[in-house]
């Protein structure tokens, strides 16, 4: 007698995901059930071609943590018609015993467990159009930062070999100009008989300044595509904000609305206190760890130039040094500078700085 055919119509079948580059260790819990954990290929239809054998007809829900796969995973998966969810590792919850035993197969079924009971919410997800342009952006400051290390071991090799400056690049804003440039290439003697080493660096340097510029120049021409121009010119409004710092909000935080409040929006840049409360005591601590790495430090940045442009937060931060450390002072401007970008994107209207005697 043949049996009636196995289905899992209406269940959900929920599954972790321990990524990697060539295999995917994954852990798979029907609503009613056993979990079931198996290693396969890293392949998205692998993967589907699995459920559907084992759990047909069922609503597919994965989820994995956020790392060097990216997006990729997920629009994998979902193409193949699986739901997906990417997580922070850290948003994951963890036993002591799953720290202490680590293994590929003990993360998948955290992962499955606090899937299945509710426990986790997504990150937000990039669209695919945006993916490249936050990239851009991302790749421009990582150039920025090794142009300015290589400039630094340029100097670094000099002093090393007792070359000194003359009066004429005396002043650090000269250096780095096309007469200091040939000046390095054609005047400086090092103690050895040859300079390659110096000639390198040098070289290096001319590399990264020309990459810089292209990259710059390609932020720019985003800036005046379509789909970002409007709120561009937005943004620009607001004192100290300029053309970088405009491109790097927009790619990294796309969609504004995703935030229900400034305080959610001031979190994501990392630029709330931390929170300790115990019975009748509270206490507020500096900065939260957690927030965009990328975004955050550029608003404190941007900051310091806000206050010599905008009257009301210059005189906010003269009141707070008053009490605090500049760099504390700072971060509480930076905090009202998030609310002000928040407001400008939410409400899709420029900002009107104060002045004096108004």
């Amino acid at each position: 007698m043949q049996r009636n055919k196995i289905s899992f119509k209406g269940q959900k079948i929920f599954i972790g995901i321990d990524v990697h580059a060539k295999n995917w260790v994954v852990s798979i819990a029907p609503e009613v059930g056993i979990v079931r954990s198996h290693s396969q290929k890293a392949s998205a239809k692998v993967l589907f071609d699995f459920l559907k054998k084992n759990y047909p007809e069922g609503e597919y829900q994965a989820v994995y943590e956020s790392g060097f796969s990216g997006y990729s995973t997920y629009y994998a998966l979902k193409e193949v018609g699986i739901e997906c969810m990417v997580i922070h590792a850290a948003d994951v919850p963890t036993t002591q015993y799953e720290e202490v035993m680590k293994t590929d197969r003990v993360d998948a079924e955290k992962l499955v467990r606090s899937l299945k009971a509710g426990l986790l919410r997504g990150n937000y997800i990039l669209e695919k159009q945006y993916i490249d342009d936050r990239s851009v952006v991302r790749i421009r400051r990582t150039i920025q930062k090794q142009l300015s290390g290589y400039k630094s071991r340029v100097k670094h090799l000099l002093h090393c070999h007792g070359v000194e400056f003359p009066e004429r690049f005396s002043k650090k804003q000269t250096h780095w100009s096309r007469a200091f440039i040939a000046w390095l290439m054609q005047d400086v003697r090092l103690m050895s008989d040859t300079r390659v080493s110096l000639d390198l660096l040098v070289r290096q340097v001319e590399v990264l300044r020309g990459t810089l510029l292209d990259a710059t120049r390609q932020m720019r021409r985003m800036g005046q595509a379509e789909r970002y121009r409007r709120r561009h010119d937005l943004l620009r409004s607001i004192p100290g904000i300029g053309p970088i710092v405009t491109m790097c909000i927009l790619t990294e935080v796309c969609d504004v609305s995703r935030f229900h409040n400034e305080k959610q929006f001031a979190a994501y840049l990392g630029l709330i206190p931390t929170s300790h409360s115990s019975g009748d005591k509270t206490v507020h601590g500096e900065k939260t760890f957690r927030g965009n790495k990328q975004l955050g430090p550029m608003i404190i940045e941007a900051a310091w130039i806000t206050i010599s442009r905008d009257a009301g937060l210059g005189a906010q931060y003269f009141q707070y040094k008053k009490r605090m450390e500049p760099q504390e002072a700072i971060v509480r401007i930076a905090r009202k500078l998030s609310n002000i970008i928040y407001a400008v994107l939410k409400n899709e209207k420029e900002y009107v700085p104060y002045k004096t005697g108004n």
